[in-house]
């Protein structure tokens, strides 16, 4: 992620100090971001000359004393709190008074990642998505502390790098990953009662997003699946969706594209195949949680694989938004065409929703609550909006915003 991430700002011409913890690791970054631009000029792209002009502004260090002079720090390690608080640390020793102190964190609460420090005004999230050099959306995370010249800042940088901008305020997962996780969860829901997964993420595709929740699981990796996840269940117990499938699937040495086995099967071309061992992991992790198949699933309608997927994903973004967390409905739009895949052409997630009608979507989680428990449970500002025949994304009144 740091090597996306450092090719978005030498594209844009900003000098990139890039720290790796060894040699070997830093050698592997540096190529990744050559790899970047050299890929664009394979491309027609990008010149021969403009590749050499451009990784000319990347520099690669083992140690802090370059950061004696930045004017700002992207912090992308793995999502460990420890780790992630031990270097800002370090980079309050270090950097300058003035350096903007981002992280690139997509889950963890930054109060939580600052709190051992005392330049709470200076950390900022910068929530970039993979590949960073590509994908257009920058979620821009700010505390109660945050100043709001720092966030200024990070605007003017997030323009400058070609990026669309929304800010959120603080919260585990922010907006983006936070509305977003109940797709995955929805998708292990319906495999462990019988529906199928390569058609669960051929309807899903077939609704427009680029890939399914099984495909997009084996992509991100399982590390990461289980270590945001880890965040959702202690941060949001009651509804989420405990499965054990990819804990299981892990301890037999898969964890998606990059072991070339996930829910697929990958060729040295990345390309995906379906697995038939997958279905003895289904069958273990059913036996571990205690679920049998419900033959009604195993006949899905592709209608309700699309609802049972994404009205989770709605009904947490209506939390996001009475809480403030975005301050207008539309900054969830943005956020979900940039950032989630949603298909453009349908005007984004509360768009969507909206077309639907908030009493639909709260009658259809509301008996799915009643026969499958409180995954499914709509919160209460789509039970208000759907009493009062409300759109969604009418402006949240008595929401007090976060930013």
């Amino acid at each position: 992620m740091g090597s996306g991430i450092a090719t978005a700002l030498i594209l844009s011409n900003y000098p990139v100090v890039l720290k790796e913890v060894n040699e070997k690791f830093l050698e592997a970054g540096i190529g990744r971001v050559k790899a970047n631009l050299q890929s664009r000029v394979k491309k027609g792209i990008m010149t021969q000359e403009k590749f050499e002009k451009t990784i000319s502004l990347l520099r690669g260090v083992l140690d802090f004393e370059s950061f004696r002079d930045v004017d700002m720090v992207i912090e992308a390690v793995i999502e460990n709190v420890s780790l992630k608080q031990q270097i800002f640390a370090d980079l309050e020793k270090y950097c300058p008074p003035h350096c903007i102190l981002a992280s690139n964190t997509s889950t963890i609460d930054l109060n939580l990642i600052g709190k051992r420090t005392n330049s709470q005004d200076r950390i900022i999230g910068a929530h970039f998505f993979s590949p960073a050099h590509v994908m257009p959306l920058l979620e821009i995370v700010r505390t109660e502390h945050t100043s709001s010249q720092v966030i200024v800042d990070l605007l003017d940088v997030g323009k400058k790098i070609k990026k669309t901008p929304i800010v959120v305020g603080n919260c585990t997962g922010f907006a983006v990953n936070r509305v977003f996780f109940p797709y995955t969860q929805a998708g292990l829901f319906l495999v462990e009662r019988g529906t199928d997964v390569y058609r669960i993420d051929q309807v899903i595709t077939k609704f427009g997003m680029p890939m399914g929740p099984f495909r997009l699981a084996d992509l991100v990796g399982f590390g990461v699946a289980i270590a945001t996840g880890t965040q959702f269940v202690q941060n949001f117990p009651e509804r989420t969706y405990k499965s054990m499938l990819i804990p299981v699937m892990q301890e037999d040495k898969r964890a998606g594209e990059s072991t070339r086995k996930g829910f697929y099967l990958y060729d040295n071309k990345r390309k995906a195949s379906p697995d038939l061992e997958l279905k003895m992991y289904i069958e273990k992790a059913r036996s571990i949680s205690g679920v049998s198949v419900d033959p009604k699933f195993v006949k899905l309608s592709e209608k309700d694989i699309v609802e049972m997927i994404f009205f989770p994903v709605v009904n947490e973004a209506c939390r996001v938004f009475a809480e403030g967390i975005v301050v207008k409905a539309a900054d969830l739009d943005i956020a979900a065409v940039m950032g989630m895949g949603f298909p453009a052409y349908r005007g984004g997630l509360m768009f969507w929703a909206d077309s639907l009608g908030s009493k639909y979507i709260y009658s259809r989680l509301e008996e799915w609550s009643n026969l499958y428990g409180g995954f499914f449970k709509p919160c209460a500002f789509l039970a208000e909006r759907a009493a009062n025949g409300a759109p969604l994304s009418a402006p949240a009144e008595t929401a007090k915003s976060r930013l």
